[in-house]
């Protein structure tokens, strides 16, 4: 009788001989985690051994294929876990088309990203995308390719180098929930193959399709209703949770997460540091349920951060899961169960613009408090705007009631108050560029420049990984060009999407101040250890709603004045202007430096 043998073994004899023992010590610290979440997951189906086994060995071929160059990153990091979670971190996020024109021309970005101090760039969606509409790259027809129109593998390796010469991490999103509908798995279910057609949900008949909406929400009510898109070629209904045009994974099935997985690690091998792990929050379907943050799709996530930590350690996995703030938590895990080293923490962004509505800092406070403890090694992504639209109904639990929401949303939409900026999915959610949205388009351009570097200096200083949207830190505002363009017209999240300028800035403009305050910003955090993430942050009470005040570590408290007038806060009695901000030092009163 033959034996066969031990999946760890197996694995270790593709590997050359100088990197089996590094990978053995990893195997020590990760397989036990990741062999119990696959048991979990898929232990029942027959021939789950064998399955294990050829992951494995998958794996290891993967890891043999690592350059020498990224080798070395993992050995430097695996010694320095933490590495992220110092305040000297500071992101960008940006599209390459409107950043840069292309990979090529992004490269010739980062003198502008050194200068404002970033070490973490995040490319939104650069791979192939599906041939017409995209929803901006996220549906990809491709995990191997880059877009066409942006360069080639080759340029992202290219980039990816320089940028690590530079001292500057680059994200690359990875959907995991979708592929687009011209996706070769997609395409080879359509055309017969079953093994592929596993890889997504296809229900035979509108009833079973009708089973499930019942429980489930919608993500795009007006533009894409429903989560089913009858398939004639599939003969069936495709489960579509987008768009009709991005099929939804199957991560039931075994050979659909080794796909994945796969993709990730070679990826990984091209020189990408960081991965936005697009939609977790919906990647395990159960009826009767709203298929959002289900336990397994925990275990998906914790046993792809197990194959990171084996195969390329020097790689962090962000999970893009914009959830209320009570179920952000469990996205980055625990010590015996890591699963994300980084999540978004969306309610803190939406709390911000609430405040500037209301004038009253107490739905930034109730955030606050209720945000717990980060596991270590962990941090938020704190961020002021993004590609995306703020959705107002994230901040519920805090709010209290549906109403004091669609009151805010009314003062963005409605166009009552300083905003420039356009509702979105029936008033739910609000679009905009940062510098819009505070009015700097308006007449009172130094309170608006102030609320800009109030909502920067709360997301510098709360407690995670602050993020940068491209031309934020030029107060760039709304392009309402793209109503002319019908692929874009349906989707006013393209409104902050504008091209970034190609010319420089008067020092003494509304871009040349706003991009000196955010470097001054950048430049103080990264001389303040209290920062670091990790590091607790407490919202202090206060006399006045309008003041927030947040405390972190030994030194550091923050003011934030949310109004338009005058507060007196602090132990020197500092006067904060109206939409002002004040670091200072907690026993001292005196602006920290």
């Amino acid at each position: 009788m033959t034996t066969m043998p031990h999946p760890s073994s197996a694995m270790l004899d593709t590997l050359p001989a100088g990197l089996r023992d590094t990978v053995q010590r990893r195997l020590e610290r990760h397989e036990g985690i990741l062999r119990d979440r696959l048991r979990r997951l898929y232990g029942h189906l027959p021939g789950h051994g064998v399955w294990y086994a050829d992951l494995m060995a998958d794996v290891g071929r993967l890891a043999s294929a690592r350059p020498a160059d990224l080798l070395a990153l993992d050995r430097t990091r695996e010694a320095d876990p933490d590495w992220f979670c110092a305040p000297a971190m500071l992101g960008y996020s940006a599209y390459v088309d409107r950043f840069g024109g292309d990979l090529r021309g992004v490269a010739a970005r980062i003198p502008h990203l050194r200068e404002l101090g970033v070490t973490y760039l995040h490319l939104l969606p650069f791979l192939k995308p599906r041939a017409g509409e995209s929803d901006g790259g996220f549906a990809v027809a491709s995990f191997d390719d880059v877009d066409p129109r942006l360069g080639t593998m080759g340029d992202l390796e290219a980039l990816a180098g320089q940028l690590r010469a530079a001292g500057i991490s680059l994200c690359s999103d990875l959907i995991l929930n979708h592929v687009a509908d011209d996706h070769p798995w997609a395409a080879g279910a359509r055309a017969g193959d079953e093994a592929l057609r596993g890889f997504f949900h296809v229900l035979p008949g509108r009833a079973e399709a009708d089973a499930y909406e019942r429980t489930l929400g919608q993500v795009f009510p007006e533009a894409a209703p429903g989560n089913f898109t009858f398939d004639a070629a599939m003969k069936g209904w495709v489960w579509t949770t987008f768009y009709p045009f991005q099929w939804d994974l199957n991560y039931a099935n075994p050979a659909l997460f080794a796909a994945v997985a796969a993709a990730l690690l070679r990826l990984a091998n091209r020189g990408i540091d960081v991965f936005r792990l697009d939609s977790t929050a919906f990647l395990w379907k159960r009826l009767g349920t709203d298929c959002m943050n289900q336990p397994e799709a925990h275990l998906i996530l914790q046993a792809l951060r197990a194959i990171v930590g084996i195969a390329a350690p020097g790689v962090l996995l962000k999970a893009e899961a914009i959830v209320p703030t009570r179920e952000l938590p469990a996205y980055l895990g625990a010590a015996d169960a890591p699963e994300c080293h980084l999540a978004y923490h969306s309610t803190l962004m939406t709390a911000g613009w609430a405040a500037l509505a209301e004038q009253d800092a107490g739905l930034v406070r109730a955030v606050v408090d209720a945000t717990p403890a980060l596991p270590a090694g962990t941090s938020w992504l704190t961020y002021v705007r993004c590609h995306d639209d703020i959705g107002w109904k994230h901040l519920l639990p805090e709010a209290g009631g549906i109403d004091r929401l669609a009151a805010i949303a009314d003062f963005y939409n409605g166009g009552r108050g300083f905003a420039d900026c356009v509702a979105f999915q029936g008033g739910l959610a609000t679009n905009g560029t940062a510098a819009s949205l505070c009015g700097v388009q308006g007449a009172d351009v130094d309170a608006a420049i102030r609320r800009v570097l109030l909502l920067h200096a709360l997301a510098f200083s709360s407690g995670g990984l602050p993020m940068l949207y491209m031309g934020d830190e030029l107060g760039m505002v709304n392009d309402h060009g793209y109503l002319l363009d019908p692929a874009r017209a349906h989707d006013s999240r393209w409104v902050q999407r504008a091209a970034f300028p190609a010319a420089g800035i008067a020092p003494d403009s509304p871009a040349g101040r706003i991009h000196a305050g955010l470097r001054r910003l950048a430049a103080l955090r990264r001389r303040l250890p209290d920062l670091a993430a990790g590091t607790p942050c407490m919202a202090l009470d206060t006399s006045d709603p309008a003041l927030l005040a947040l405390v972190r570590g030994t030194r550091f408290l923050g003011l934030f004045n949310f109004s338009d007038r005058e507060v007196t806060a602090g132990p020197g009695g500092c006067v904060l202007r109206p939409w002002d901000h004040a670091w200072l030092d907690r026993e001292t009163g005196q602006p920290l430096h």
